[in-house]
């Protein structure tokens, strides 16, 4: 089966691809990818994954042509975010 494995970085994304066998693991299909040699920053204690868009667990049994969403942990609360892009708590 080919599979996509994809990182985004603040300054760069990376979409790296792996031909794994059948009952592949997120996990196995990830480490045969290279992306964590490529990333060693990636922390499975502290980041999620995903196949498209939906939240799994590195023990998920993959289809072909899936893609794997490596997602980093957020640093920002997102409300404070949207007050700040908004202009709000601004004193002028």
């Amino acid at each position: 089966m080919k599979i996509a494995v994809v990182y985004a970085l603040p300054n760069r994304q990376m979409m790296l691809t792996a031909t794994v066998p059948d009952g592949a693991t997120v996990k196995d299909a990830i480490e045969r990818s290279g992306m964590l040699k490529q990333c060693p920053e990636i922390d499975f204690a502290r980041q999620k994954v995903g196949i498209f868009h939906k939240i799994v667990t590195l023990d998920t049994v993959l289809a072909d042509g899936d893609r794997i969403e490596i997602y980093r942990p957020i640093t920002v609360d997102p409300k404070t975010v949207k007050r700040k892009a908004k202009g709000e708590g601004d004193s002028d």
